[in-house]
């Protein structure tokens, strides 16, 4: 009896022997740089300290172009209250007239023949007999659209 223990106990020796070798050499394969999860984990690794570099390159492009995009606002903020500024300075001028229309000029007055006529009859004969040589120069015009329009406050609470 003592021999079938003894070869059962050197069998299973080999047995476990035979399972250590075979378990280095997959624990081997698996830890291989070049082709196994070492190899993977090196691989990741290398790609994950790029990527770090990639990322802080990225940010700091994003600061510069916050910094430049803020600076560019502020500009634009400036401009445009400079231009309301101009633009309510130039709300009471008015355009100059067209030049290519023409200015009605009253006719100028004819001497005055002495005829012996009355001078009442001469006087009617020195005013203007027409409607278009009695009116008024007429206004100028203004743009015909309008760039900016404000309402006031009565109007904004009227149209909310």
């Amino acid at each position: 009896m003592e021999l079938i223990a003894d070869i059962l106990l050197v069998a299973g020796a080999l047995g476990a022997g035979l399972y250590c070798f075979v378990l280095s050499r997959r624990l081997r394969r698996f830890t291989d740089l070049e082709k196994g999860v070492g190899g993977a984990v090196a691989v990741l690794s290398t790609q994950a300290d790029e990527l770090k570099k990639s990322l802080g390159a990225a940010r700091e492009a994003s600061d510069q172009s916050g910094e430049v995009l803020k600076d560019l606002t502020q500009r634009a903020e400036s401009v445009a209250q400079r231009l309301e500024l101009m633009m309510a300075s130039m709300h009471d001028v008015i355009p100059p007239e067209d030049k290519t229309a023409k200015p009605t000029e009253p006719e100028p007055v004819k001497p005055r023949e002495d005829t012996g006529d009355s001078p009442d009859e001469h006087k009617e004969s020195a005013t203007p007999e027409t409607a278009e040589e009695t009116s008024t120069p007429t206004k100028a015009k203004r743009p015909g659209g309008l760039m900016f329009l404000r309402h006031g406050r009565t109007q904004n609470e009227a149209a909310t």
